[in-house]
């Protein structure tokens, strides 16, 4: 597992979504680094991590990468609790490590469900059907398939189409951005990506979000396609006490498209919460 630390103080740990790498959290790193100790880090198969033996058939699932998330902390943080951030899986992931009684100063889970995220895809029934049958697909093409799908990331006109269509905000996201996370997933064994998903689909932690008793900051886009509003607000109502920020005309991707309200939030949220 490959992971880095920016600067010094109270921990803050970021853990991705499917298929992306630490540079999404770029803004929020660099803003908290000069007065916390941030911890970046790359599930399996992703960014600098080592690729699983058996991509098709490897534990790739969200209490998997729980368990990797333990084995940071273990590494960076053995006597301190952290302040743990996910965005879009993220959230499964950080939710996971809370509810099976991990170390957790204050949760913030952006852009992201408790479970089940393909059940709300797009608000759509047939979002998890449509993966289905991408997965035989692959499954059935194998690597060859790989060289099918590479084309649609590198394609320069996927940011384009990605801005069209209200995947991210067409005023505020930014092209490099954007780039750097097609970039990733081109790099990245799709089998890998696939494999998340699949497990992570099934994933529910709904009956065990009423006993956390941990400060939350449930963070929400107006726009999101991915995880609709109405998923962020019922985990914020799931958690005691939790609180919910929602951006404005945000997207999936909002973490890199309002970054600076997004940090002054979470500072707002530490300093009357997380003593």
């Amino acid at each position: 597992l490959y992971y880095r630390t920016l600067g010094e103080g109270p921990l803050l740990v970021c853990c991705n979504g499917v298929g992306v790498s630490t540079f999404f959290w770029k803004y929020l790193a660099d803003h908290f680094a000069p007065t916390h100790r941030v911890v970046l880090w790359d599930y399996r198969g992703h960014g600098r991590s080592a690729l699983p033996s058996d991509p098709d058939h490897a534990d790739l699932t969200v209490e998997r990468n729980a368990a990797d998330l333990a084995t940071v902390l273990r590494e960076v943080g053995p006597d301190e609790a952290p302040v743990l951030l996910g965005h879009s899986m993220g959230c499964q992931v950080i939710l996971e490590h809370a509810c099976r009684g991990g170390a957790a100063r204050a949760l913030i889970p952006m852009f992201g469900t408790y479970g089940r995220p393909l059940d709300t895809f797009f608000d759509w029934q047939g979002s998890r059907p449509t993966f289905g049958l991408v997965r035989r697909l692959a499954r059935l093409s194998g690597r060859s398939g790989q060289r099918l799908v590479r084309p649609l990331f590198a394609n320069p006109l996927a940011f384009s189409v990605a801005r069209r269509v209200g995947l991210v905000n067409r005023f505020a996201a930014s092209r490099q951005d954007m780039e750097m996370y097609l970039d990733h997933l081109n790099q990245m064994d799709q089998r890998v990506f696939l494999r998340m998903v699949e497990l992570m689909a099934d994933h529910d932690l709904e009956q065990d979000l009423p006993r956390l008793q941990v400060p939350t900051l449930v963070v929400a886009g107006e726009h999101d396609l991915f995880t609709p509003l109405h998923r962020s607000r019922r985990m914020a109502e799931l958690i005691p006490g939790a609180e919910i920020e929602v951006l404005r005309q945000g997207s999936h991707a909002a973490i890199i498209e309002q970054p600076h309200t997004i940090n002054r939030r979470v500072e707002r949220f530490l300093r009357e919460r997380v003593p």
